[in-house]
């Protein structure tokens, strides 16, 4: 049997990653992902959850308990936002270097400064290329769903890379939205007990992150690479897994009305819900418009993201980040990259929006949708000069 809750969305995430059953949480607190490692260690203290809570003097010391009872065979799950996951930021490059499996939730939020408590995705992309396999969900359902998601991919044994998994911080973690709850039968059907491929043990001992001298470094990294891109079609299969006995599926990037759109718009986590409102008031206008929502940012979705354009006219990519003295957000950039040898593809406008929390509403939309073939150029887009 499954029911229907309403709650916190922080409170959703933590509910998961009780029921994914994890043997290890470090945390620190920060705003906005505080709540998540509240309410677990609630879990913990009244015996919901068999776990070892452990409270730390920073993030850099909650990633780095993490990465240590990863290495011992334990389920671990951590939690941070913006300043916490840049004082991380030395121990962010080890986990996928050493290939292991832990998952942690990024709620984002804008980085310093000025000091702000509010979203925007500066936090996540200033760790874009640390080899993370880096997902994006819009709702709280979406967060509900990835948490046993991002451990299945994590722990294939044909994968173990760590798993970041980004939800917008205030806009999304703080609301309340219903939530449809999974049997714990489904989900260790789903996900079974942790079974780690290596691990340390003083009877057989073994040697992570060693020193590399410039004789092999260049091969591990290869490698390193290597192994991220060989995990998208295990991405695929756990996803698909997850639809058949959910009846959820989710795709690297979400389609919304893109069949004969001459205009799309591509967003990332939670501003998708309005984008796609924005656009089906568009679309009762009579204008062909369409929406992508890129879910799956690492490993980077190429193929199907030049299938997604294709007959496009435009292409307006809204990023939540700058990328100072450069050629306008990070994901425009990759968005460049991406098609830059595709034939007849759209002509690609970005626009920054959202930057510290500055609300972006259907008539933003509708307003940039207008003002796209002006220019294209970068624009900060609601910056007052």
């Amino acid at each position: 049997m499954t029911k229907q809750l309403g709650m916190e969305v922080s409170f959703a995430a933590a509910e998961a990653v009780k029921l994914a059953g994890v043997d290890v949480i470090a945390a620190y607190p920060i705003t906005p992902q505080t709540h998540i490692v509240e309410r677990l260690s609630d879990y913990v203290a009244n015996g919901e959850l068999d776990a070892e809570f452990i409270p730390v003097e920073s993030e850099h010391s909650a990633l780095s308990v993490c990465l240590g009872s990863e290495a011992a065979g334990a389920r671990s799950f951590t939690c941070t936002s913006s300043q916490g996951l840049a004082l991380m930021n030395e121990i962010v490059y080890i986990a996928p270097a050493v290939r292991l499996p832990l998952v942690m939730i990024l709620v984002n939020r804008s980085l310093s400064g000025p000091l702000s408590i509010w979203n925007d995705h500066s936090d996540v992309m200033s760790v874009r290329d640390t080899g993370w396999i880096q997902l994006f969900v819009e709702n709280s359902q979406e967060v509900f769903d990835h948490v046993f998601i991002a451990y299945k991919i994590a722990e294939d044994q044909d994968v173990l890379l760590p798993v970041m998994l980004n939800l917008d911080g205030f806009t999304l973690s703080h609301m309340f939205e219903p939530v449809q709850m999974v049997d714990a039968g489904v989900i260790r059907q789903y996900l079974p007990p942790y079974s780690p491929k290596y691990t340390l043990h003083p009877d057989k001992p073994l040697t992570m992150g060693a020193f590399a001298g410039p004789e092999v470094y260049p091969e591990i990294k290869k490698a390193q690479d290597e192994a991220l891109k060989a995990s998208y079609p295990h991405i695929l299969k756990a996803w698909d897994k997850w639809g058949k006995l959910s009846g959820r599926y989710y795709r690297p990037i979400e389609e919304l009305h893109t069949g004969d759109a001459e205009t799309l718009f591509l967003t990332m986590g939670s501003f998708g819900e309005t984008a796609a409102e924005a656009v089906e008031l568009m679309r009762s206008q009579g204008r062909k418009v369409g929406l992508l929502k890129l879910r799956l940012w690492r490993p980077f979705p190429f193929k199907e993201l030049c299938r997604a354009v294709k007959g496009a006219r435009r292409l307006i990519v809204l990023d939540r980040a700058v990328s100072y003295g450069g050629p306008g957000g990070p994901v425009a950039a990759e968005i460049r990259s991406a098609l830059y040898n595709l034939g007849n593809k759209p002509q690609i406008y970005n626009y920054i929006v959202g930057l510290g929390g500055r609300d972006v509403d259907v008539r933003d939309y509708l307003q940039i949708y207008e003002t796209a073939e002006q220019s294209s150029e970068y624009q900060i887009y609601g910056a007052r000069e």
